[in-house]
């Protein structure tokens, strides 16, 4: 600040310097003796002083005022100007941002609706399904399957940053999470051929139902998408580690760093047109959210294992 302080005063400090040197210059000129100038001299250099002194703690305190958000009184017609303009541009950032809020909040409650209208047909189509058994009712039910994923994952994603973001920590059952999960693509594994090895965890572990319970779908939901031959597991690798591993179609070595990016899809999303790229994106978002770490391991043509590390140190429990 001291530094910052004297720049700013600079040329006042060079004009002082200036009228000192007319004022030796002088006395040289009229060959006084030099008492006659020294105490002169020395009496004008003290009061700069003391002046320089009261000046930068002046500044100094409204410094501080300022970061503060209080201004002080304006010390002049050029100080006063600048905290009008300062004034007018906070009034146009809050009507910006009370706009933007609103307009948010519209959205989210539009998409809500919408989401809650669209599940109604998607829930008469499957009690229609339910009673058949065959080929195209199976392929039918994973395509409302997906459905009804991307109508969850545009909710999550305009919730995700909303100020009503309900998160309820406790402790929750793993496996009564994970088996609703796998219930869900039952058909895709029928129609698929897949496999499916589930090793109970009988874990209990510290998270949010809905939002644990997003995740492992998601991830569930990619592992199918992207496995033809093979099948997956489910199991936990460690206390407190869920693991999902597919035989599926992998992720390159290039790609594997940037899978949890917004809007990422790497090569495999540019030969299935249909990926997004915000599946992981919003898995790892949640997951940050929630005190958990998600990471992912893969092969090209061999699989991909996700880990999902669920042991919280320090959170409160609601």
């Amino acid at each position: 600040m001291f530094k910052e302080y004297l720049k700013s005063r600079l040329k006042i400090f060079l004009l002082l310097m200036v009228v000192e040197g007319v004022f030796i210059s002088t006395f040289f000129l009229f060959d006084m003796p030099s008492v006659t100038m020294l105490y002169p001299l020395f009496l004008s250099l003290v009061l700069i002083l003391i002046i320089g002194v009261i000046d930068f703690l002046i500044v100094l305190n409204k410094h501080r005022k300022v970061q503060r958000n209080d201004y002080p009184a304006p010390s002049g017609p050029l100080e006063k100007d600048y905290q009008e303009i300062i004034a007018k541009l906070r009034e146009e950032f809050e009507f910006s941002r009370q706009k933007e809020s609103a307009d948010y909040n519209n959205m989210v409650e539009y998409y809500t609706v919408w989401a809650h209208q669209i599940k109604t047909p998607i829930a008469s189509m499957r009690l229609q399904l339910q009673s058949v058994d065959s080929d195209l009712a199976r392929r039918l039910d994973g395509d409302l399957n997906r459905i009804e994923a991307y109508v969850e994952m545009v909710l999550t994603f305009l919730r995700l940053d909303s100020d009503s973001t309900d998160y309820v920590i406790r402790k929750i059952d793993l496996d009564a999470l994970i088996k609703p999960a796998i219930r869900k693509f039952a058909r895709d594994f029928i129609t698929k051929k897949l496999t499916m090895d589930f090793k109970p965890t009988e874990a209990k572990v510290l998270s949010d139902e809905k939002w644990l319970s997003f995740v492992i779908e998601q991830v569930l939901s990619n592992a199918v998408k992207y496995t033809k031959n093979g099948g997956i597991k489910v199991y936990m690798d460690e206390p407190g580690i869920l693991c999902i591993e597919d035989t599926g179609i992998g992720i390159s070595a290039e790609d594997l760093p940037r899978v949890f990016e917004n809007g990422y899809t790497g090569f495999n999303g540019r030969e299935d047109k249909r990926a997004s790229g915000i599946g992981l994106y919003l898995c790892k978002r949640i997951c940050d959210n929630l005190g958990h770490k998600i990471s992912a391991e893969s092969e090209q043509g061999v699989g991909t294992k996700i880990k999902i590390d669920m042991n919280i140190k320090e959170i409160g429990i609601e």
